[in-house]
């Protein structure tokens, strides 16, 4: 594949001043190092360009009393400040109908979009992704400046915007998980992922600068951004390290196979252990004779994959929850308080605060005890009866709200962000795969994908749900949480037991010192072909 134009002369001017003297592992770690920079910046951007619409609802639609007129007297009614078509009784429908079409674009092209980034250069699926998004987006905003009224039209630009934004999460994991292997990924991945609360961060601080004013720059200076980012992701990233010329163990299979070819050939039930299976398991699902470890799964064998059904079954209910916040807190916040809306859209960045803390957090807990599932489980425990507590509390006092939304960020931002990252780059480079490489987005897309239908149903539902009070709301997504802890109770029974289980079967079959490498380097999520 072709390097980047950037790179290739950045390359040319170190070898042409330098000799060519450098250290091949200080090579690595620089690229490793520049593709968790560019990429942390290209999924902040797109996360930055889906919130306007969230910070502008309450432009779109708001009472006049409230409006800063300059000393003039305000409009006689409530609603001739307010943006045609959402000025009427039914804008909360309206605006979930704008989120629906958003995110159920978004997650149907999800699926498809994975398949696609396996078999074209990530580098150009990337950038034609980020410069239409960054277009799409800024449409919406042109709507203010030409007067447009039409709902059809908003809505044609958010199933636009989705279906492009869809090309974001499976590129930009696939590029880091080619770059890393396990055994960090958690932590590393954790702060990586701080990057969708740092975008949503950016999409409330800068959309808020124009939400009481001309609201179109809230779209267009956002798509700007993304789009010019799109054009440096073209000339600078690396999405494959054989591009360069390096080669990255990111496979615990690929270990084993260095480590141990000799005993691997001489011991019949080595083959065994160092796919993680077992005598009499069944054996994984895609073999790896020759020339297979250069073919793309197909969607159903990564939906076979252990793990990959009950994570994406989770992420469907945690995303449920965490876009109601994503596209409805704001509104909230205004709706409960006094509060303008450009201090809603400042408020409402505390939830994505709180969630860079959890993430974090969740990635400490995986790296030190290899149980992602029990990690999760834990946080929506936790998160449940605080949603409770902060409908009920938080609308009492600036600090309330302060305090409850750092707590609720991170708790129901933290196992989101746990399955999106270090989870799905593990369920998308296990053993299971036998080194396979073409997975990861595949996977990577299946579980997002998932998740996004629920982050679709979660927004519409709100519109629908919020007219008849608020805390009908915060009663669907109390029950989401709970749902999103029940479908990893089987895989947190096999995490309690996996130590005993260990021990019965190195009693029963003795584990060679290479196979002790391929087995602690990371996560085992279970023999492939089989349930948790």
């Amino acid at each position: 594949m072709s390097i980047a134009l950037g790179i290739r002369l950045i390359r040319g001017v170190r070898r042409n001043g330098a000799g060519c003297s450098c250290y091949r592992g200080s090579e690595t770690s620089g690229y490793q190092l520049w593709t968790l920079v560019l990429t942390f910046l290209v999924y902040a951007s797109y996360h930055m360009s889906r919130k306007p619409l969230s910070i502008v609802k309450n432009t779109l639609h708001r009472n006049c009393s409230s409006v800063d007129t300059g000393g003039t007297t305000p409009a006689p009614n409530n609603t001739d400040c307010s943006w045609a078509p959402f000025d009427g009784d039914n804008y909360d429908n309206l605006f979930g109908w704008l989120d629906v079409a958003f995110l159920g674009t978004y997650a149907v092209c999800m699926f498809g979009s994975g398949f696609v980034a396996e078999r074209i250069n990530l580098r150009y699926f990337l950038t034609v992704g980020m410069l239409c998004t960054g277009a799409s987006v800024a449409m919406f905003g042109v709507g203010y400046f030409l007067n447009i009224h039409n709902f059809a039209f908003y809505l044609c630009m958010q199933v636009v915007a989705g279906g492009f934004q869809s090309s974001g999460w499976p590129a930009v994991v696939a590029a880091v998980g080619n770059w890393f292997g396990p055994g960090r990924r958690g932590v590393i991945m954790g702060i990586w992922n701080s990057h969708t609360s740092v975008g949503n961060i950016l999409g409330a601080v800068i959309p808020a600068v124009w939400a009481n004013g001309p609201w179109g720059w809230s779209f267009v200076v956002p798509g700007a951004i993304i789009g010019g980012l799109g054009i440096i992701v073209f000339f600078f990233l690396v999405p494959y390290p054989s591009d360069v010329g390096i080669e990255v163990q990111n496979s615990r299979v690929e270990i084993s196979r260095t480590s141990s070819a000799e005993f691997s050939e001489s011991t019949p039930s080595s083959k065994n252990i160092a796919t993680n299976t077992f005598p009499g398991e069944e054996s994984p699902l895609l073999s790896s004779e020759s020339g297979e470890n250069d073919k793309a799964v197909s969607l159903l064998s990564a939906i076979r994959l252990p793990g990959v059904l009950e994570f994406s079954l989770c992420l469907f209910f945690a995303k449920l929850v965490s876009y109601t916040f994503l596209f409805w807190l704001p509104k909230y916040i205004g709706v409960t308080t006094s509060f303008s809306p450009k201090k809603s859209a400042n408020l409402s960045t505390l939830f994505d605060v709180g969630g860079v803390g959890g993430g974090i957090i969740a990635g400490l807990f995986t790296d030190r005890f290899k149980k992602p599932a029990i990690c999760c489980v834990v946080m929506l425990i936790l998160g449940t009866p605080l949603l409770f507590i902060y409908q009920w509390k938080g609308g009492d006092s600036y600090a309330s709200s302060v305090v409850l939304l750092l707590v609720c960020g991170a708790l129901v931002n933290g196992p989101y962000a746990l399955i999106t990252t270090a989870v799905s780059a593990e369920l998308g480079t296990q053993p299971a795969l036998k080194g396979n490489k073409k997975a990861l987005a595949t996977v990577t897309s299946i579980i997002d994908g998932t998740g996004s239908i629920g982050a679709a149903l979660g927004p519409l539902l709100t519109g629908l749900i919020s007219p008849s009070g608020w805390q009908n709301v915060f009663y669907m997504l109390i029950g989401a949480n709970v749902m999103a802890g029940l479908f990893l109770i089987r895989i947190v029974i096999k995490e309690v037991r996996t130590p005993a289980l260990k021990r019965e079967r190195e009693r029963e079959c003795p584990t060679p010192p290479a196979a002790i490498i391929v087995q602690s380097s990371g996560q085992d999520y279970g023999t492939s072909g089989n349930s948790m």
